[in-house]
């Protein structure tokens, strides 16, 4: 019995030998590449928030006709006239509690049509917000549209409830035409001390855990040669001479 038994595992060690190697070297690679590909990644993320802070903080630009990612969070400014009564409340979350934003469109002396995010305001106060009259000249961060609704829920502009700042649906429900620009301005704090809306309030924060998911995934691959090493040497141990 004892010759048969040597006789088999002497016959499977070199299958076992080629299939842990294959799977230990599939494991270290992977590892690797997950580790190395979290590196780039911490690298490309340092490079946005670095762009992003240079943007927030220069001299506003006049709001372009159009905008791509590499305009969000960028200082801009624009000067029109309020439309309140096309106004949306969008539902937020901020330091106050939870409310809403109101975004409201600014005709420019071109006749285009900005949205703008004037600011916070509570529940209670969504109906007696200010609502000045007359020229307006706004300043503030350029932000992209939101078209996938909040998480878990779809915006429904047929019952007028917003649940992310979707401009081209806002833009359609108001009867605003084609011509609004995919995005929209939150407006910076308003100097005048007045209660609500409360504008700037736009929060830039970017998770930055990259290292900490690099290290683990390398900590992974040297744990991989450590259990490959410890099994081929205890199957060595086990092996016949």
């Amino acid at each position: 019995m004892t010759s048969i038994d040597t006789g088999e595992r002497a016959k499977r060690s070199p299958a076992f030998t080629i299939g842990l190697t294959l799977i230990a070297l599939l494991l270290f690679s992977g590892f690797c590449a997950l580790g190395t590909w979290q590196i780039y990644r911490l690298a490309w993320k340092h490079d946005l928030i670095a762009r992003v802070d240079a943007r927030i903080h220069a001299a506003p630009v006049p709001a372009p006709q159009g905008a791509t990612k590499d305009d969000e969070y960028r200082r801009v400014t624009v000067s029109g006239t309020w439309l309140h009564d096309k106004a949306a409340l969008t539902q937020a979350t901020t330091i106050y509690g939870a409310g809403y934003w109101v975004m409201t469109p600014l005709r420019r002396q071109d006749g285009s049509i900005i949205l703008i995010n004037r600011g916070f305001v509570t529940p209670d106060a969504k109906t007696r917000y200010d609502r000045p009259a007359g020229n307006a000249h706004v300043t503030g961060l350029l932000r992209l549209s939101e078209p996938h609704g909040g998480f878990l829920r779809s915006n429904d502009p047929a019952a007028d409830r917003w649940h992310s700042r979707d401009v081209a649906a806002i833009a359609r429900s108001r009867g605003l035409g084609r011509a609004v620009p995919g995005y929209f301005i939150d407006a910076a704090a308003s100097p005048a001390k007045q209660r609500y809306p409360i504008g700037g309030l736009t929060v830039v924060h970017f998770p930055d855990n990259h290292l900490q998911y690099a290290i683990t995934w390398f900590i992974l691959a040297a744990m991989t040669v450590g259990a490959y090493i410890l099994v081929m040497r205890q199957s060595g141990k086990d092996r016949p001479e």
